[in-house]
């Protein structure tokens, strides 16, 4: 896979951080984009500390204004997006909630951010990732969202559950489904990634796979060889259920 340009939302830390380093030290053209354009700028300060280049953006994806000058900017830039990686995403909700006493209110911003936004900064690209000639989009999803696993008592999810959370993460499973089936006949690829459970500010410190391994399963995605999946859910290479 030749060098690529690739944008990852929420990447100013964590998974979306280190898979920007990663990318970067493979050579790629990293837009490093965040919803504080400061942060951004600081992300890419670290990473020029340690020798690797990365490009900032501002971009929220939760506002349109900020997703069109994004992709002007792209646009202006590289005339192209290679990779799209949909990192950005929020977990509103405290872990183990009954999902009878979810707030509306919680229902509402967290699809707000993990699909509504996902979706919308999808649309604004995909233009640019068509220019590609081996376009890749990449949705950070979660096992959380696999219905099968919920739905199986013997699974390690199953006493799990934030019903919002897992929710949002089977509509970006469902979208990545669908997405890939429209665009199955052009060379660009879409699959859904489960990082694992990662030491981040939403994994919290007791989870057992640190970050470096976290971002591995975007990375993979992100720069696919011809003969790739397309419509997947995968963690580590493996193929997980819907």
């Amino acid at each position: 896979m030749s060098k690529r340009i690739i944008l990852i939302t929420g990447a100013n830390k964590g998974i979306g951080f280190e898979t920007a380093r990663q990318l970067a030290r493979e050579g790629h053209t990293v837009l490093v984009a965040a919803r504080d354009g400061a942060k951004a700028e600081k992300a890419v300060a670290e990473l020029a500390r340690e020798g690797l280049q990365a490009e900032a953006m501002t971009l929220d994806v939760n506002d349109a204004a900020s997703i069109a000058r994004a992709v002007a900017q792209v646009g202006e830039r590289h005339g192209k997006l290679d990779t799209l990686i949909n990192n950005a995403g929020v977990a509103l909700e405290g872990w183990g909630v009954q999902a009878s006493q979810t707030p509306l209110d919680s229902w509402r911003a967290i699809f707000e951010t993990n699909v509504f936004g996902l979706v919308a900064v999808t649309q604004a690209f995909l233009p640019l990732v068509r220019k590609s000639e081996a376009g890749r989009i990449v949705n950070v999803s979660s096992i959380m969202g696999s219905l099968t696993l919920h739905a199986d008592p013997t699974s390690p999810i199953y006493d799990f559950k934030s019903a919002a959370y897992d929710s949002s993460k089977a509509a970006v499973n469902q979208y990545t489904i669908h997405l890939a089936h429209e665009l199955r006949a052009t060379p660009i690829k879409v699959n859904s990634a489960h990082p694992g459970w990662v030491k981040t500010d939403l994994g919290g410190e007791g989870a057992p796979m640190e970050i470096v391994d976290g971002a591995k399963t975007s990375v993979w995605l992100a720069t696919l060889p011809d003969d790739g999946p397309t419509g997947g859910f995968f963690h580590m290479r493996d193929r997980l259920p819907w």
